[in-house]
This record gives C-alpha cells, sequence and structure tokens, in this order.
C-alpha cells in the first residue's frame, strides 16, 4: 500500500480569517466600537447625620478628611462653634484642599439669637430690622401692619454673633453654587436655623440650587422638616458615648 501524508487544516469558521499560524483571528472591531464607552456621571448627594446631641460631626470629619486626602476640593463649615475668634480670614487648611471654617465669635453659640425671629414678622416686644429680625426690648411702632412692618426706618440692634454667623453662611454658599467644591459639610445648620441664626427658606433654596456633581453633608441634633425631605440618605445616631 501507498502511504499518504493527509495535512489536517484547522477548521475555518464563517465570517473568520486565518492568522500566519494557520489559527482562526477575531474579528476586527471598528474603531468606533472600540473607542465607545458609556461612563456613568457621578451625582453628589445630600446627606444627613443627625442625633439627640451635640457630637455626630467626628465621624463626618475623617470622612471629609479621607477625601480631601484623595483629591477632593471640601469645605466644612461649623455654624455654632466659636471660641478661637476665626472667621473669614483665618479658616484653617488641612492637606491643601480642605478648608475647615467656624464664625468670628468668642465662644460657642447654644442660646437664641438675640434679633432672631421669621422674616417679616415681630416678636411679641420688638421691631423689624431690614433683615427682617427683630431687636428685644423695642417697642413696635404705632400703624404697623399685622406683620409689623412700616414705611418708615426703624431702628434696630445689630447682633455680632448673628452677623458672624451669617458671614460664614455666605462664603458656604457662593462656594456651593460657584462649583468650587467638591463636597461641602454643614455642622450644626439645622440648629442654627432653629436658634434664628439663618433664614430656613434662604438655606433649602440654595440647597436646592447646588451644583448635582457637589455632596452636601448636614450634621447636628436639630433638621428641619423641609431639609430632611430633601436627603438622599439619613444617618440618626441613637446614643452618645
Amino acid at each position: 500500500m501507498t502511504a499518504s501524508l493527509i495535512q489536517h487544516q484547522p477548521r475555518r469558521e464563517p465570517g473568520r480569517s486565518l492568522g500566519p499560524a494557520g489559527r482562526p483571528q477575531a474579528p476586527a472591531r471598528s474603531s468606533a466600537s472600540r473607542s465607545l464607552r458609556l461612563v456613568a456621571q457621578q451625582e453628589g448627594l445630600i446627606q444627613i447625620h443627625t442625633a439627640p446631641f451635640r457630637g455626630s460631626f467626628s465621624g463626618v470629619f475623617s470622612q471629609a478628611l479621607r477625601s480631601a486626602g484623595l483629591g477632593s476640593r471640601v469645605l466644612i463649615t461649623q455654624f455654632l462653634k466659636g471660641g478661637v475668634d476665626q472667621g473669614l480670614e483665618a479658616s484653617l487648611w488641612l492637606c491643601g484642599r480642605l478648608q475647615w471654617l467656624r464664625p468670628a465669635v468668642a465662644g460657642c453659640l447654644s442660646e437664641p439669637c438675640a434679633t432672631a425671629s421669621p422674616a417679616g414678622t415681630v416678636s411679641p416686644a420688638g421691631t423689624v430690622s431690614p433683615a427682617g429680625t427683630v431687636a428685644l426690648g423695642a417697642t413696635v411702632p404705632a400703624g404697623a401692619g399685622p406683620s409689623g412692618l412700616v414705611a418708615s426706618p426703624l431702628p434696630f440692634v445689630s447682633d455680632p454673633d448673628r452677623e458672624a454667623v451669617e458671614a460664614v453662611w455666605a462664603y458656604s454658599r457662593d462656594q456651593l453654587l460657584g462649583g468650587q467644591i467638591d463636597q461641602l459639610v454643614l455642622d450644626e445648620l439645622g440648629l442654627a436655623v432653629d436658634l434664628g441664626y439663618l433664614c430656613a427658606a434662604e438655606v433649602t433654596a440654595t440647597l436646592e440650587r447646588r451644583p448635582s456633581h457637589v455632596d452636601v453633608i448636614l450634621t447636628g441634633p436639630a433638621m428641619p422638616a423641609a431639609l430632611m425631605a430633601m436627603a438622599d440618605q439619613v444617618t440618626q445616631l441613637r446614643r452618645g458615648f
């Protein structure tokens, strides 16, 4: 018998070409399919950390410090913590990207603002200031309307503590709306509203207009219902140690 040499050729699949070694090659991808990639856009969240005691800030601070260390631009604003007479001109910087801001007040604020009142209203014994706040101890002038507002200018008492809190709020608001930061921590914001240092309506309107990429973290023992309704995540601490 005559032996015959049979060379086995690799099976060729339809639509696939053979390479130099006789092996099937994967179909070439077009440049359009290689470059097409869908990347989910990161969206910032409103997070609330609340507790029945004043002490929910420490855990959030470590989170913010970690974010700054990884390259995020972070602003921490503590509205009612004082004692260091800090203010805008003496804010601290950590990791080169975390700004820590407190109002220029002599001590921590825990009592209601002396000139506070809901905008456009009058306390039982007070007059309306241009900012819609009330100076206690003044008298409501005759002829004032139901809201206490009158056409003629009224004297009002300036409150340095309220002005210091409003100054750090104005700076924080501008940094947020201008998209200058990636993460904003507002410590005791709700309590500052409850004590009359900040206007609830303005705070809510500002957070509603925040850039979509910014994470906003609110901490403190008091949180208005309007802010709770806006939150994407709520963490409640029930016990202090």
